[in-house]
């Protein structure tokens, strides 16, 4: 692991323990193991630290799970989306890099608006949007029945983004709350099955 990548990791730790304005340069530093003038040979300061760290775990994100402009395929069947799904919620879950991203921005968007907005992206809009496109993908393959794809989008997502909290907070509940997402999403389609 290069100097840069032990800064930002060491960084993104200290922040989702001690939050952005807890966490000083000296700090990251010392956790690296350099002295503080060296950080800025690889940043210009804190916030260049944190960009760097939205945008590799953004890039990362996008990579893995994808979003509403990233979609891969829609799936041609319940069982391919069930397992898709829960293959997107089990990398969400254990990454390192996007679980600690994940609570730094819990944490952090009362106290920063930026923060905020990727939070919201992240946790709402951005994955309403591209279940929509799914669902409606979905229905169009007559394999939902018509209906409100957004609102549709929401409650299949609401229950997962909580459990997915839940997670966080308590890790050793990864393996109940993925069973239970797992039902979710089979409900979910009983429900709507054309």
């Amino acid at each position: 692991m290069s100097t840069k990548e032990k800064i930002l990791e060491t960084a993104l730790t200290l922040f989702a323990e001690n939050g952005y304005n807890g966490t000083s340069m000296e700090q990251i530093a010392q956790n690296v193991g350099i002295k503080a003038p060296s950080l800025y040979k690889h940043f210009k300061g804190k916030e260049d630290i944190l960009n760097s760290l939205i945008d590799t775990a953004e890039a990362r994100y996008e990579e893995n799970f994808g979003s509403d402009k990233n979609i891969d395929k829609i799936p041609d069947s319940i069982d391919e989306f069930i397992h898709e799904t829960v293959e997107k919620i089990r990398f969400t879950m254990s990454d390192p890099l996007i679980r600690k991203m994940r609570i730094f921005l819990v944490q952090e968007q009362f106290r920063n608006e930026r923060l905020a907005e990727i939070t919201t992206r992240h946790q709402i809009e951005g994955i309403q949007k591209m279940y929509q496109a799914i669902i409606e993908g979905m229905m169009q393959k007559g394999i939902l029945a018509k209906g409100d794809s957004a609102l549709l989008a929401l409650e299949i997502t609401a229950p997962v983004v909580i459990l997915l909290s839940k997670v966080d907070r308590q890790p050793n509940s990864k393996k109940e709350s993925l069973k239970i997402i797992r039902k979710h999403l089979e409900h979910f389609f009983e429900t709507y099955k054309k």
